[in-house]
């Protein structure tokens, strides 16, 4: 569980297509075996601490011959943001993935003391 000071709480979200991979035929689409892809995602604002981030699929484009296999997380997270990384393996074949994601942690107060 993530506890928060007495520190006002700020929440950002905002979607973001990872890949689009079919019309140009990516390795998401024509390959198979392990792929990943990673883009970097940056707070419309820094947190004051790191905060949590929930992060899920909110458009897929897949191709249904075969098992649909994925994870999409969020990784290396900091006060300015963090990277979503979505991995696939194996015969899956997947054109496009856009995520959604949601940070909640600490905020700066006008109130707070720069000492340094």
């Amino acid at each position: 569980m993530k506890t928060f000071k007495s520190h006002p709480i700020g929440i950002d979200q905002g979607e973001e297509v990872l890949f689009s991979e079919f019309a140009d035929g990516g390795q998401m689409w024509t390959g198979d075996g392990p792929r990943e892809r990673r883009t970097e995602i940056a707070f419309s604002q820094p947190f004051r601490s790191v905060p949590v981030v929930q992060i899920g699929v909110s458009l897929w484009d897949v191709d249904t011959s075969s098992a649909l296999r994925a994870e999409v997380q969020a990784e290396e997270v900091t006060a300015e943001g963090f990277y979503a990384v979505f991995r696939t393996w194996s015969d899956t074949r997947i054109a496009r993935i856009r995520v959604a994601w949601t940070a909640i942690g600490e905020v700066a107060n006008e109130d707070d003391w720069d000492i340094s």
